[in-house]
């Protein structure tokens, strides 16, 4: 007796909302950026922000780049009570501390302004993410990866609304 997998088919209603989630958000999120080159940074804690980079900008759509960028600091304690030939302290601290720049997720979204959805281009580097993949595949992406996708940066938009906080710089 052999058992048929059914192959997984995309809701496109769902995927379809999240794209249209994902777009309101993001207009929210950038504000009154319109221009190539301008971007947004919103700091959830000391060690998690989020960058929103706007990369193109054409008639009906626009093209922007997301990351997350998370610093932690780590201190090697080993060597703390060893000073340098001159005794300095805080040239030890600085030569022990080290800063590790880790999970820096990106996504490339692009927004069709008169369809009003958000359409995510790349995600980790990877390009064109299909709505579907078999399963089990070379890259082990889900079945679903575009839909789960979608439902993640939905989540990094509302975390950027609810908690973040924008880093404006003094000109």
């Amino acid at each position: 007796m052999s058992v048929a997998l059914k192959k997984y088919r995309p809701h496109l209603p769902t995927l379809m909302a999240l794209c249209d989630i994902n777009y309101m958000l993001l207009l929210r999120l950038l504000a009154n950026k319109e221009e190539v080159g301008e971007q947004r940074r919103f700091f959830i804690s000391d060690f998690l922000s989020y960058r929103l980079v706007i990369n193109e900008v054409t008639r009906y759509t626009s093209l922007i780049t997301i990351n997350q960028e998370a610093v932690f600091s780590v201190t090697n304690k080993s060597n703390k009570s060893n000073k340098n030939d001159k005794g300095d302290d805080k040239t030890q601290d600085r030569q022990n501390s080290q800063a590790l720049t880790l999970l820096q997720p990106k996504m490339v979204v692009r927004l069709y302004h008169d369809a009003r959805m958000a359409e995510i281009i790349s995600n980790q580097d990877v390009k064109q993410v299909k709505p579907r993949y078999d399963y089990p595949n070379e890259k082990m992406h889900l079945p679903d990866e575009k839909q789960q996708i979608n439902f993640f940066l939905k989540e990094w938009l509302q975390l950027c609304l609810q908690h973040g906080q924008e880093y404006i710089s003094q000109k």
